[in-house]
């Protein structure tokens, strides 16, 4: 613990450092726009009505003329003008300043950043410099500028505010003025202009300037003032040989990491956020810490950052020293701590951490705080004791049993055998009862074997007497090695079945394990639980899981209904997130034990409940041990989390598939909306020049407007058709009329239709002679072809031809014949493109909705899905679509490959096929 001499020898040499210096008062504000400005030049007019000399080292008045009024009248250090980049920056001239040496000097804005070339990076490093120099300093600030509080700031704000301001400027400090303003009020100074520029202003209403936003950095204003108001009552109070009053209540949290540190961590949180305090979690480290310790400490440590207080590790022999010394530091008035036992063996040596705190911190609250696991321990403690009570009857007389029989084998082994050193015989006895009991009975058949041997065997016989002194250290040897042979062979006893215990609830955990590993979904986790608890703990298991509308039940087969009083503890558990049923304090009535599964934990850190499991012990349960108990959680944490990984997969799912469908309503509606009334547009407008000047215009013009009329919606006629055959390939509703046709016809039935609409487009055809029909739905494969020409023209340079080649090839792999027979030939289609090419890893994707409709065919006409209904149309016929690198290099070109197939009844065949036909082969 400090000494008090040490802390007042430190306060005064603070205060007579701070003397030697200039003080600092700063103005701070919430956010842009309070008025701290006009404060400070307020405050600044009033020193000089008083005869202070004051002097504006840089006063920055963004144009308000309230603020520029308040200026006026005071002298003004002329700015140091810093070229940069072309342009000229004014920053404040340091050295004119410290020249100067006014009483007080006015710089505003502290956390301003100094242009290239300055003396100093930061305008606070200014600040230091003047106040060294003997100069008073009246300066601005707003709270998000604060080192300490930057990751608040962003959190509440989501805006990461890069000129900040050391804390340690503030130790400087001799007074601070809180310049505060309503949220409401400074929304409307904002929407007035008073604050930005309307487009700035806007822009920040949307943003930062938000109500809540601007409530938050209100209260941080106010608590860092506060905060610093109560640091110098202490450091005052300290320096006068007085204790440290503390004007704000603050909360101590005292942890140890034993089984109760985060449920302390919430309770005095809750303490804390009824008083409006500063709360902070403390313990205390006396050397090595055990390793579940370090871990239960850490988790403690993180929730209490998570909802906003402190942590520290304080270090020293004496926990309430410790806790005392960092109370009086901190200014906590309230200690937060859970109830210690006290043991009855130590009651006359010390005395426990609560009574000496409440001994020795008479100015202090002490909140003693009972968690429930310490209750649960106690329940478990008392049944322990009777169940030990029980094992220590039966032991004891299988100690008495065991002595007897020694007992007598040592008399037969006397008298049979002439057996002269018969200790050996009550030491082997010693060690079977240890072996089968605890240390208790094996330490009382060594002192049951002692006096037998003795009573019975040693002269004088029949008494406890000893004659010979040899007999004594027989007997004392013998009393020796009968304890320490049986706490051997005890201790041995217990850890074979800890390590068989162990074995079991690894094997029974890894195994579960493995079960949950595979459950896709909640159905599979449920039957891995059951199976899990039947095959490692013979218990039956209802799943009750929390859904919305009421909770939903999961009975295994077999198993008897629960009645009414089932449900209440089902229910209760469930809604409390506590343990209920059997073996609990609540409606134990019930035949079932419900554990809560615990679920994700919110920004408090409770965790709601994902459900409960409720286990029927085919024994009954009328031994529920500590280690079949702790079996039993261990695998209800691991079936929660398992929950809680399909509810996140669910959920990942959700969003996911919800993303890829928001992303293609985007891309469709933005595609639609600009190609749909690029066509439309052409055509009101030709429409409104006809109707406004036809009978003006030439017999060329007005046929001019109305072939772009005719084109234009051909051009839309299309567009819509598209989005009908894609819509009717994505519902299956897309049906093949075939018939016979020639390859060469399709070929030129989509030419023809594409130079109507781009009559600048050139082709270079090369079919392969001999070409037979194709019994395929014209329609389709001419639409296909069509979207395919269309692309690689939009692509092509100007002047470039189209090339498209047909030729026959083997089946492919993978080919498939349908809605007829297979002739086992394939018909290649190749349409080439002299375009800038698809890169090879993105050749797959341009046939992709989304691609195609952000990147892939979209161009500066057509709704992007020309490629994807092709795709669709051919693969309706067996056949196949890709992309390849173009001729040469250059380009693209887009395969299809299409099964020749036949109707299903030999008598239709193709008008022009005849059996003399050659194969046709690359």
């Amino acid at each position: 613990m400090t000494d008090p001499r040490q802390a007042q020898a430190d306060a005064l040499v603070g205060e007579l450092r701070r003397q030697g210096a200039g003080r600092l008062t700063i103005f701070l504000g919430a956010a842009p726009g309070v008025g701290k400005t006009y404060a400070m030049l307020s405050r600044a007019r009033e020193l000089r009505k008083q005869g202070a000399d004051v002097v504006a080292g840089i006063v920055e008045t963004h144009g308000r003329a309230e603020t520029a009024a308040l200026l006026e009248g005071l002298e003004q250090v002329a700015r140091l003008r810093i070229p940069y980049r072309g342009s000229t920056l004014e920053e404040l001239d340091l050295d004119a300043l410290i020249a100067r040496r006014p009483a007080v000097a006015l710089v505003d804005e502290l956390a301003h950043r100094n242009a290239p070339g300055s003396r100093h990076e930061r305008r606070w490093q200014d600040v230091i410099e003047l106040l060294d120099a003997g100069i008073d300093v009246h300066t601005t600030i707003n709270i998000q500028h604060l080192e300490s509080l930057n990751d608040v700031v962003h959190r509440i704000t989501g805006v990461r505010v890069s000129e900040t301001v050391p804390d340690s400027v503030f130790d400087r400090l001799r007074d601070i003025v809180l310049v505060d303003l309503p949220p409401r009020e400074l929304i409307q100074r904002l929407k007035d202009g008073k604050v930005y520029v309307p487009e700035q202003a806007l822009q920040a209403l949307q943003a930062f300037f938000s109500p809540s936003n601007l409530a938050a950095l209100r209260e941080l204003a106010m608590q860092t003032a506060a905060d610093r108001v109560d640091s110098d009552l202490r450091e005052t109070q300290v320096a006068r040989g007085l204790p440290g009053v503390s004007l704000r209540r603050g909360v101590m949290i005292a942890i140890d990491g034993h089984g109760q540190s985060e449920y302390l961590v919430r309770v005095g949180r809750r303490i804390a956020e009824r008083r409006a305090a500063p709360w902070v979690v403390a313990t205390v480290n006396r050397g090595r810490v055990r390793e579940e310790v370090q871990r239960e400490l850490d988790r403690a440590f993180a929730l209490a950052r998570r909802l906003g207080g402190e942590a520290v590790v304080l270090h020293g022999n004496s926990i309430v020293d410790a806790l005392l010394d960092h109370a009086a530091q901190s200014g906590a008035s309230t200690i937060v701590l859970g109830r210690t036992r006290e043991r009855p063996w130590a009651r006359m040596v010390n005395r426990t951490l609560t009574q000496q705190l409440l001994q020795r911190g008479a100015h202090l609250e002490l909140t003693i705080v009972s968690t429930p696991e310490a209750r649960a321990q106690s329940r478990r403690r008392l049944r322990d004791r009777i169940e030990l009570g029980k094992a220590t009857w039966s032991d004891s007389a299988v100690a008495v049993l065991g002595s007897a029989l020694a007992t007598g084998f040592a008399a037969l082994a006397e008298r049979w055998v002439q057996l002269d050193d018969l200790s050996m015989v009550f030491i082997v006895a010693v060690l079977l009862v240890a072996a089968r009991t605890r240390t208790r009975a094996a330490m009382l058949a060594a002192a049951l074997c002692f006096f037998a041997y003795n009573f019975f065997f040693i002269e004088p016989r029949y008494t406890l007497l000893i004659g010979a002194r040899q007999g004594v250290v027989t007997v004392l040897l013998f009393l020796v090695a009968a304890v320490v042979a049986g706490r051997l062979a005890s201790r041995l006893r217990q850890q074979v079945i800890a390590l068989r215990a162990a074995n079991a609830h690894a094997i029974a955990l890894q195994e579960l394990g493995r079960q949950l590993a595979s459950a896709a979904d909640l159905g599979q986790v449920v039957q891995a639980a059951r199976a899990g608890f039947r095959r490692s703990l013979d218990a039956a298991v209802w799943v009750r899981m929390a859904a919305e509308g009421g909770a939903r039940d999961d009975m295994p087969a077999g198993v008897a209904a629960p009645d009414d009083r089932d449900r209440a503890a089902a229910d209760w558990a469930l809604r409390h997130r506590q343990a209920a049923g059997r073996f609990t304090d609540t409606l134990s009535a019930s035949d079932w034990w419900f554990v809560p599964l615990p679920g994700e934990r919110d920004g408090r850190g409770a965790a709601e409940a994902l459900g409960v499991i409720g286990l029927r012990f085919a024994d009954g349960g009328a031994a529920l041990g500590a280690e079949r108990r702790r079996l039993a959680e261990a695998m209800v944490e691991d079936i929660a989390q398992a929950v809680l990984r399909t509810h996140l997969v669910g959920d990942l799912e959700a969003a996911r598939v919800s993303e890829e469908t928001e992303r293609l309503r985007s891309a469709l509606l933005s595609s639609v909306s600009h190609d749909l009334r690029s066509p439309l547009a052409a055509i009101i407008g030709a429409a409104s020049s006809l109707d406004s000047y036809g009978e003006a215009m030439g017999r060329e013009d007005r046929h001019g407007l109305l072939e772009t009329v005719r084109v234009e919606g051909e051009r839309l006629d299309r567009y819509i058709q598209n989005l009908l055959d894609m819509t009717r390939l994505g519902h299956g509703g897309l049906s093949l009329n075939r018939d016979w046709i020639g390859v060469d016809e399709l070929i030129g039935s989509a030419m023809a239709r594409l130079q109507r609409y781009q009559p600048g487009v050139r082709f270079e055809v090369a079919l392969a002679p001999g070409l037979p029909p194709i019994w395929v739905h014209p329609a389709l494969i001419e639409q296909a072809l069509f979207n395919v020409m269309e692309n690689a023209a939009k692509f092509s340079p100007p002047g470039e031809a189209v090339g498209i080649e047909a030729r026959l090839t083997g089946a492919a792999p993978g080919a498939a014949a349908v809605g007829g027979w297979s002739t086992g030939r394939v018909l290649r289609i190749d349409v080439h493109d002299r375009g800038p090419g698809i890169p090879e890893e993105e050749r797959r994707r341009i046939f992709d909705m989304f691609y195609s409709v952000e990147r892939g065919d979209r161009g500066r006409e057509g709704t992007g899905l020309g490629l994807t209904i092709t795709r669709g149309m051919i693969g309706a016929h067996g056949g196949e679509v890709e992309a390849l690198p173009g001729l040469d290099g250059r380009g693209t070109t887009i395969r299809i490959t299409l099964p020749l197939v036949e109707p299903p009844r030999q008598d239709a065949l193709p008008p022009t096929a005849t059996e003399h036909d050659p194969p046709h082969d690359e």
